[in-house]
Parts: C-alpha cells; sequence; structure tokens
C-alpha cells in the first residue's frame, strides 16, 4: 500500500471516528430503557380513572398527528429542529420539575427517530425528572392505532 493511499485510509477512518458518535446521538435507541413507557402502558393509565395523566407531547411531523395521535396530546414540531426545540422548552417552562411528561413521534423504527432523543435531552437538561418516552418499535400507525388504542384526527 502506497503512504498516499495509507494517508487517505487513515484520514477517511479518523472521520468514520469522529462522525459516527454524532450520527447515533440523536437517535431514540439512545435513551435508557428507564425513561421508557410501553404503549400498552400508557393506554392502561389513560384509560384509569385513578391514574396522574400525562402530559402529552408529540414531538414528530405534522402530518402524522393530523393522520392520528393519542387524544390530549399537544403537537409542538419535530425536535429535530430547533425551532420546535425552543417551542418545546416555552410550553414546559412553568411546570414543576416533576410533572409527569410523555413525549412520543412514531414517524419511523425506534432506531431510527430522530425526534425523540432531542426532545428527551432538552427536557431533562431543564431539570424534569418525570419524562417518560413513549417506546414505538416500528411506527405509530403500527404499535398504537392498529393496536386499537385511543386516536384521534386532525387538530
Amino acid at each position: 500500500m502506497t503512504c498516499r493511499r495509507t494517508a487517505a485510509l487513515a484520514l477517511l477512518l479518523a472521520a468514520a471516528i469522529t462522525i459516527a458518535p454524532s450520527v447515533f446521538a440523536y437517535q431514540a435507541s439512545t435513551i435508557p430503557t428507564s425513561h421508557l413507557i410501553n404503549p400498552d402502558e400508557l393506554a392502561k393509565l389513560l384509560a384509569s380513572p385513578k391514574a396522574e395523566k400525562p402530559l402529552l407531547i408529540h414531538v414528530g411531523f405534522h402530518v402524522l398527528y393530523l393522520q392520528g395521535h393519542i387524544p390530549g396530546s399537544e403537537y409542538i414540531g419535530p425536535a429535530s429542529d430547533a425551532n420546535a426545540l425552543e417551542k418545546l422548552r416555552a410550553r414546559v417552562q412553568s411546570l414543576a420539575r416533576n410533572k409527569f411528561i410523555v413525549i412520543y413521534c412514531g414517524c419511523c423504527p425506534w432506531d431510527h427517530c430522530p425526534n425523540l432523543k432531542p426532545a428527551d435531552d432538552a427536557l431533562r437538561a431543564l431539570g424534569f425528572t418525570n419524562v417518560k418516552a413513549l417506546y414505538i418499535p416500528n411506527n405509530i400507525a403500527t404499535d398504537w392505532r392498529e393496536k386499537g388504542y385511543p386516536t384521534a384526527k386532525g387538530e
């Protein structure tokens, strides 16, 4: 192998090592399991008259919210966007830091979702201690709507 090829390969490897962590840093799969809630758990909680109801925040794309969202949830916008993150911060700013909050998206398979990790990070950076991300392995249609869980359409 020539010196030029070796140098190019070393540069490519260094770039991959540098970029890879930032690519995965915003994936939902990096949210700790203790910060998750499953769809069946959330559906039972919402149906229980005695359970504390969380603030439900949709941090995905508007078209998904319009097609079918969890009743009572608020649309904030895709948390991969700085404007939506600022809107999220403004929405929760006056709340008690122990407020029960559930964030969800459902745009794509869990390990590809670009919206949940930034929302979770933002809420925790503000000091919120009772935040759960709704674990949707495939997408909102498959893992919520098609299972018959409560759904509202439109705004």
